[in-house]
C-alpha cells in the first residue's frame, strides 16, 4: 500500500471511531486512553480550571482549543505533573495519576512538549536526544564507573536517536549546540526528544507558536505521523486552519471548563464555539429599546466630556448660547 494511501486509511479509521458522538462536553469515548473528572485548579480567588469530564480517544489526534486564558496550558500542567490540581482525578490507562511527579508521568509513557522549549542550550543536539531515553544504566555513579554494564544501551540509545534525528530532518545539526537552532527546528527537536521515551500519548503546547511558515508544513507531517504508528496526540493550538487539517476531534474550553466537543468541521459552527471567542449575540441585531439605550450613553458621554474640556465639574450642565451678531 501506497505511504499516502495508509495515512489516510489511519485517518479514516480514526474519524470513523466518533460516528454518531454526541457533540456534548464530556461525552463517552469508545477507548479512552486518558479520562479526567472533576479537576479543579484555583490561583486565589480565580478559578483557573473547572473541568467535570473529558475523555481522549486512544489513537486519534484532538485539538484542545479555546480563547486565550481559557485555562489549555493549566490544564496541561495538571494532567503532566508540573503542578498540582486543588481536586478531582485523572486516569490514564486505567492507572490513577493523581500526584505523579513529571518525570513519573513520563515514564508511564505520558509525555509533554511546551510551548517555549526546552532544549539544553549548552549542549548538542544529539546530547539532548540522548537525555530523553528512560532508564539508562548510566546513570548510576557505582555502575557508571564500569563501561561494560552500560556501553552497549548507550549504543542503541544513540542509534535510536540518529534514526530520529534522521526522520526530523535534524541529522546535519546533530553536533552543533541545541542552543544555536531556529524556533522551529528546536520544536522539532523537543517533538524528538519526546519520542525517546516511546511514548503512548504525546501532548503538544502550542507545536506552532513561532514556527517559521518553512517549517510548518514539516511539522504538521510529523504530527500527523505519530497518529499513523498508533499514537495518541493531544494537543493546544490557536491556529484554527491546523485544527481542521489534521485533528479527528476538537475539545473547547473556556473560562476553564469544556464547553463543548466534536469533529473539526462542526464545531467551527458551533454558536456556544462562536460565543466564546467573539462573545455573545455577537451578530445579533440590536432591538429598539438597545439602541436607544446605547444613543443615550454615547449623548450623555460626549456632554460629559464636552463638560471636562470646558472646565465644568462633572455634576455642572453645560449650556450653550449663541453670541449676537454686530450688525
Amino acid at each position: 500500500m501506497h505511504a499516502d494511501e495508509a495515512v489516510a486509511n489511519r485517518k479514516d479509521g480514526a474519524q470513523a471511531v466518533f460516528a454518531g458522538l454526541a457533540t456534548e462536553p464530556g461525552v463517552a469515548k469508545p477507548d479512552p486512553i486518558l479520562v479526567v473528572d472533576n479537576v479543579v485548579r484555583r490561583f486565589g480567588g480565580l478559578t483557573a480550571v473547572d473541568v467535570a469530564h473529558v475523555e481522549i480517544q486512544r489513537g486519534s489526534i484532538t485539538a484542545l482549543i479555546g480563547p486565550n486564558g481559557a485555562g489549555k496550558t493549566t490544564f496541561f500542567n495538571q494532567l503532566t505533573g508540573f503542578d498540582n490540581a486543588d481536586s478531582g482525578e485523572w486516569t490514564f490507562n486505567g492507572r490513577r495519576m493523581n500526584g505523579v511527579s513529571a518525570h513519573k508521568v513520563a515514564r508511564l509513557g505520558m509525555v509533554r512538549t511546551f510551548q517555549l522549549t526546552k532544549a539544553l542550550s549548552k549542549l548538542t543536539v544529539l546530547e539532548n536526544m540522548r537525555l530523553g531515553a528512560q532508564n539508562q544504566l548510566g546513570e548510576s555513579f557505582l555502575r557508571a564507573l564500569i563501561p561494560s554494564l552500560w556501553r552497549k544501551q548507550e549504543d542503541e540509545i544513540t542509534e535510536r536517536a540518529e534514526e530520529l534525528l534522521q526522520r526530523f530532518k535534524l541529522d546535519a545539526k546533530r553536533g552543533d549546540f541545541a542552543g544555536s537552532l531556529s524556533g522551529g527546528q528546536r520544536k522539532l527537536l523537543e517533538m524528538a526528544r519526546a519520542l525517546m521515551v516511546k511514548p503512548e500519548l504525546v501532548m503538544l503546547d502550542e507545536p506552532m507558536a513561532g514556527v517559521n511558515p518553512a517549517l510548518t508544513q514539516s511539522l504538521l507531517g510529523h504530527v500527523k505521523d505519530l497518529r499513523q504508528q498508533g499514537m495518541t496526540v493531544l494537543f493546544v493550538e490557536h491556529d484554527m486552519d491546523m485544527v481542521r487539517d489534521i485533528s479527528d476531534w476538537v475539545i473547547v474550553m473556556a473560562q476553564g471548563k469544556v464547553i463543548a466537543e466534536g469533529p473539526p468541521d462542526t464545531i467551527m459552527s458551533d454558536d456556544r464555539v462562536i460565543d466564546a471567542y467573539l462573545g455573545a449575540h455577537h451578530d445579533a441585531p440590536l432591538s429598539a429599546e438597545e439602541e436607544e439605550r446605547q444613543l443615550a450613553e454615547a449623548e450623555a458621554a460626549l456632554v460629559a466630556e464636552a463638560g471636562l474640556a470646558s472646565g465644568a465639574g462633572p455634576n455642572e450642565t453645560v449650556t450653550t448660547r449663541k453670541e449676537p451678531v454686530d450688525e
